[in-house]
């Protein structure tokens, strides 16, 4: 099969409405098979990947973990055009390194809350999966870091519970915060920092999809 470029892969991508996130190399021991040379990240396409969603099958029957189990059809979908092999952040053991990865992308950094934040996605990046290629493919993007010319950094006080600052993420007291009355505007409309970061207020991202990763991570 003729090697794919990353331009290809991100058309084919959209008609998904994923976007290519970023390209790694991966480590001698990631669990990708023998022989790969670049993993492609893919992960929501904003705005627009919702409603898409909610017309899928794996939404519309009700059963438990529509977005994953779109994923683990959408994904191999793409990865067959390209010769790769899909890969998923859920899933294992093993786990694959996602968060590395994308730390080796030109357009993913950590952000001063520590959260990845995108050169486009801002802090609401995420991913779906991942094509591990058999061949290398450049990635061309060298956008600047977004949070470098960021003045205010919103992010480190945009948090009710004081969970999330330059200084870690204390888990416990997000969740305990997430049980008042207060803290149904998170449960409703995604992080309060990650909907502080300027960027991720240009990505589009409907509220409804943070909703529903929300209810996941504090059902």
């Amino acid at each position: 099969m003729t090697a794919a470029t990353l331009k290809n892969i991100g058309a084919a991508a959209a008609k998904y409405q994923l976007a290519v996130l970023g390209v790694a190399l991966p480590g001698r021991n990631d669990p990708v098979p023998k022989g790969t040379q670049s993993v492609v990240l893919l992960g929501p396409k904003e705005p627009g990947f919702w409603p898409y969603f909610k017309q899928q099958p794996e939404y519309q029957n009700r059963l438990p973990n529509p977005v994953d189990r779109w994923s683990k059809r959408t994904v191999p979908m793409l990865a067959a055009k390209t010769g790769g092999t899909a890969i998923y952040p859920f899933g294992g053991p093993p786990y694959a390194p996602f968060i590395s990865w994308a730390q080796q992308s030109a357009a993913i950094w950590a952000s001063p809350v520590g959260l990845l934040v995108h050169a486009t996605a801002g802090l609401f990046v995420s991913f779906r999966g991942a094509i591990a290629l058999p061949y290398a493919v450049p990635d061309p993007q060298q956008p600047a870091q977004p949070c470098a010319t960021c003045g205010p950094k919103p992010c480190l006080s945009a948090c009710p519970a004081n969970a999330l600052t330059g200084t870690g993420y204390d888990l416990a007291a997000c969740h305990s915060y997430l049980d008042t009355a207060p803290g149904r505007d998170c449960l409703d409309n995604g992080c309060a920092a990650r909907r502080s970061c300027p960027v991720s207020q240009t990505y589009g991202r409907n509220p409804e999809q943070s909703a529903h990763h929300m209810k996941a991570f504090h059902p």
